[in-house]
This record gives structure tokens, sequence and C-alpha cells, in this order.
């Protein structure tokens, strides 16, 4: 007979629950989507519509519809992620209760419900109102490397996860017909790296390493090391930036108006996670933490009404 000892991770752990009843599916296929996770795509928004010379017809639907392609991406990606490493997540004490790792939707759903996402993600692209839709395919392919090997080597994690949020960036001005930047871009992506690595952080301190096979490649004192030298790269790489747009079509209100508060926010969640210990979910900072709330809806306002004075000038 053979022991426990000597089965598969996957068959030695208890079986999952029965599934549960037709009632709860489309909650749980929402759930498996990450719907908490949907307001990182809105990074295509402000930057693309900050860098539009005017309001034309139809900027803010192609803007919309870049949104729309990387919440389906990113919802793909999610499951074909929890389809992949159900088995991992059932020895997870948190990630054994998500909807594929629990049993409460089966292989066969899950695989039809991404099937039915790729499907709809092929036709918004391929009949969408810009043809340059490439980032988000270049999205697809870094996830499909990652999930398969990149998320288990140290760095390259963290890398892989931070150029998809540039990634939205792209699509947004393509789908504005704006210039993209360099400097943005680098502001972007060193911004996302310091949330990652915030979270790899906040995941060491409260969980250890064993839950994730990168963390060992990783130590807390480093992982400051890497955030401080993001902050500092990101502060000089957004203020050139402001160099480098201050001459153009915006007012200089939105421009240098826009300094205090990207900085607030960002001295606003180092505090949250140096010393209340926060930073697990930087999305859930975003829109629940009440200083950074306010503090984005000041930028906001700021943002549209520049936009507004600029179309109506």
């Amino acid at each position: 007979m053979t022991t426990s000892a000597n089965r598969p991770l996957d068959t030695a752990l208890p079986a999952p629950p029965p599934a549960r009843t037709s009632r709860s599916l489309p909650r749980d296929l929402l759930t498996l989507v990450r719907p908490g996770q949907f307001p990182k795509n809105l990074l295509v928004v402000p930057l693309a519509l900050l860098d539009a010379q005017t309001a034309p017809p139809g900027l803010l639907g192609r803007v919309a519809w870049a949104i729309v392609l990387f919440t389906l991406a990113s919802s793909l990606v999610y499951v074909w992620n929890d389809l992949y490493d159900r088995h991992r997540d059932r020895a997870h004490p948190t990630k054994r209760d998500r909807p594929i790792a629990s049993g409460r939707v089966g292989v066969g759903t899950a695989t039809a419900f991404g099937t039915a996402l790729a499907l709809l993600l092929a036709g918004a692209a391929l009949l969408g109102p810009v043809d340059a839709w490439w980032p988000v395919a270049v999205y697809l392919a870094l996830n499909l490397v990652y999930s398969r090997g990149l998320k288990h080597v140290p760095l390259l994690d963290v890398f892989v996860v931070s150029a998809g949020f540039g990634l939205r960036v792209i699509q947004g001005h393509l789908a504005a017909g704006t210039e993209i930047r360099s400097w943005l871009l680098v502001s972007v992506f060193c911004l996302c790296l310091m949330l990652v690595l915030g979270k790899r952080r906040h995941e060491m301190v409260t969980g250890g390493v064993a839950h994730r096979p990168a963390l060992r490649g990783y130590s807390v004192p480093y992982l400051d090391h890497l955030i401080g030298l993001c902050a500092c790269v990101t502060v000089v790489a957004f203020l050139l930036n402001l160099q480098q747009s201050a001459g153009s079509h915006y007012s200089d209100l939105a421009v240098l108006g826009s300094a205090p508060f990207a900085l607030f926010a960002m001295a606003r969640y180092l505090q949250l996670l140096h010393v209340q210990g926060k930073g697990g979910e930087p999305t859930r900072i975003l829109v629940r933490d009440l200083a950074m709330v306010v503090n984005t809806l000041l930028w906001a306002v700021l943002l549209g009404g520049t936009l507004l004075a600029t179309h109506y000038r």
C-alpha cells in the first residue's frame, strides 16, 4: 500500500469541499477575476488625458476601450494563474479559499470561463477603435512566462509585475494618440516597482518565505534598500518628466500642481508601510485610506479642471 508520505502533494492534501450551488457560481466567478484589482487598470487614464492637446471626439471612448482591454487581460491572467497554481494554493492558509483551489469552481468551468474571457478580449482588440494594442499582447506574454516560472525567480518576479503597469500607461497613450515620454515611463515603472517590493516586504514580515519561493532571495533590510532606491528614482524621474513637459500645451498649473499630490501619495504609502505595518494590498490602500483618497480626489479635480480649461480656452 502506498503511504501518504509517498503521494504527490496534490493527492496528499485534503479533498476540496463539494461544489457550491449554482446560485453562488456567478459570485465565485466574479471573485476569480479579482474585481478589487480593477482600479489598477485606471492607470491608463490620467496620464494619457493630461497629455492630450484637446479633447477631440472619441478621446474618452478610446481611453475607456484601453481600460476594458486591460481589465479583460488581467482577468484572464488571474484565471489561468489560479488554474495553474491550484495545487500549491491548497497548501496556503488563505489562498486555499480561492474559488478553484477550494473546489467551488471546477477546472472545466474555470477553463470555459477563461476561454470566454479570451474571446471577449480578442474581439475587443480586433474590433476596437485603435489598431495598436500590442501592449496588451506583451502583457499576456509576460504573464504567461511569469506564471510558468519567472514568479519564482527573485527580482525577475517583481520586475515583470511592474512592467505590466508600464504597458498600461503605453496603451493609454496609444489610445489617446499622445506622445509617450521616456521619463514618464521610468517614473511609473519605478513607482510600481516600489509598490510591488512593499507588498513582498509585507508578505515576508507577516507570513515568512514558505508560501512564495521567490521570497527566499530577499530579506527585509534588502527590500528596505530597494524600496528606498525606487522611491528616489521615482522622484527624480517624475521631476525630469515635469521639466520635459513644462513647455508643452497644458498649463503650468497641472504640471507643477501635480508634484505635491504625487509626492504626498508616495510619502503616505511609505508611512503606511513602515510605520503602520501595511502595504500588502496597495490597491486597497488607494481606495480605503482616507488621506490617500482625499489626495487622489483633489489631484483629479486639478487635472480635470485643467483639461476642461484647455479645451474651452
